[in-house]
């Protein structure tokens, strides 16, 4: 299979988090009352158009109220050809999606204070202790000034540690990453062009002893730029915690929050739920990750907390249900409200440029972004197969979209899955108004 990627495929679309959140002004007017009509026109309209054109072989979209159960739209198949029908059941690559994820089990342990924000993570990693800097970000890697400043638990939580990207990174700096294994992501058992080499580190701590021993890219500090800032955050949890980083958690998320169809390794009695994934070249949708034998089948080289996980509608739900109630599901509590409230808040550096980058106008916290002025309260991300997850404090309010198809940026699901979920809202307002007159 051969096609000739596009440089938004090659690039910052493989596993990045496009724009999501906005327009969270409607949703401050939402009222928390219960829903009245159980349909959802404006997502089930997107999915009847995206799925029933051939576009996309299927898709669920969930949408939840407080700390009700989510509704769910769903249309189409996991695999084309196949006749099971996916569901909130059905099984997805989450990418980016689990930067969220990784982003609060920081947060969990700033709160009890084995962590702190701004702590700098060579007190866990000495390699990290006396780092050198890029002279020119896309120059010779032997071309370096000393870093001025340590690299900090606030820097990998919100891409300011200067660290690079495979997916973002050209030049020198790109191919030593790749040598170094400084690849944490699965794409396909083939070789697809412009979705990076396989080569990846054999272990997470070889991951990190590895980067450190590589140039920055940027100043810590100065400036967002996608990174593997939350993989290595997943061996800073490790040390931090004396537990290893997919254990912890499995044990702090996914058993309290009943998340039992989500890990970093598709078990064999899944195949089944699992969906397969999709390259759009030229119009068409070609397999490049068949469910059947899928590469996430294998134990991967590590837990790759910046886009290792699967899951399923249901399950991710139950995590964004988690946070929009202050850190409480179904009556138990998973984090604290401070936890929480620290990782859907705006904790960029102070001096930390976002001009030109995807977050331009928003702030960032753990993993996620966030949404400032008319958007304040929304937390979320997005992932590089066509998942979206968000939540809206304010309006009370926790929406989720899955697909597979890369790159995401190919179909503008970023704006219409958002507007979609604001017109169903302002809909259910509406009717709720009707009743109570």
């Amino acid at each position: 299979m051969t096609f000739a990627p596009t440089p938004a495929l090659s690039r910052r679309s493989l596993l990045g988090g496009a724009g999501l959140l906005g327009g969270g002004l409607l949703l401050r007017r939402w009222a928390h009352a219960a829903p009245v009509d159980p349909r959802l026109p404006a997502l089930s309209a997107l999915l009847d158009d995206y799925v029933g054109s051939g576009k996309l072989v299927g898709a669920v979209a969930t949408l939840g109220w407080g700390t009700q159960a989510p509704e769910v739209v769903a249309r189409g198949v996991g695999t084309r050809g196949d006749s099971r029908a996916v569901d909130e059941n059905s099984l997805f690559r989450l990418y980016s999606m689990t930067k969220p994820i990784t982003g609060m089990a920081a947060m969990m342990l700033i709160d009890e204070g084995k962590l702190k924000l701004d702590q700098p993570i060579a007190d866990f990693l000495p390699g990290f202790a006396h780092m050198t800097v890029l002279a020119d970000p896309a120059g010779p890697v032997d071309k370096v000034v000393p870093a001025t400043a340590p690299i900090t638990v606030r820097n990998l939580l919100t891409h300011t540690a200067g660290l690079g990207y495979t997916i973002v990174q050209t030049g020198p700096i790109r191919d030593a990453y790749a040598k170094a294994g400084i690849m944490p992501f699965e794409t396909s058992r083939v070789p697809v062009p412009g979705f990076g080499e396989t080569h990846t580190a054999p272990s997470l701590a070889a991951f990190a002893d590895n980067l450190a021993q590589l140039p920055l890219v940027y100043q810590p500090g100065t400036r967002w730029s996608y990174s593997v800032g939350l993989d290595l955050m997943g061996r800073v949890i490790e040390l931090a915690s004396g537990q290893e980083f997919a254990a912890f958690l499995k044990a702090r998320f996914f058993d309290p929050l009943g998340m039992d169809s989500t890990s970093f390794q598709l078990a064999r009695a899944d195949v089944p739920r699992f969906t397969t994934n999709y390259v759009v070249a030229d119009g068409r949708l070609l397999p490049i990750d068949v469910a059947a034998n899928s590469i996430f089948l294998d134990r991967p080289a590590f837990p790759f907390g910046g886009a290792g996980l699967i899951s399923s509608p249901r399950d991710y739900d139950r995590f964004l249900a988690m946070l929009l109630n202050g850190g409480v599901f179904a009556g138990k509590r998973v984090m604290s409200q401070r936890a929480v409230d620290m990782g859907t808040s705006n904790l960029l550096p102070p001096d930390a440029s976002t001009a030109g980058t995807w977050i331009a106008g928003h702030g960032f916290g753990a993993g996620g972004r966030v949404g400032l002025g008319d958007a304040a309260g929304t937390y979320g991300w997005s992932g590089a197969a066509g998942t979206i997850g968000f939540i809206s404090k304010v309006g009370g309010v926790r929406a989720g979209f899955y697909a597979q198809f890369m790159p995401s940026t190919t179909y503008p699901f970023s704006e219409a899955f958002p507007q979609a979920v604001r017109s169903d809202v302002r809909a259910r307002i509406l009717a709720q108004h009707k009743v109570a007159a």
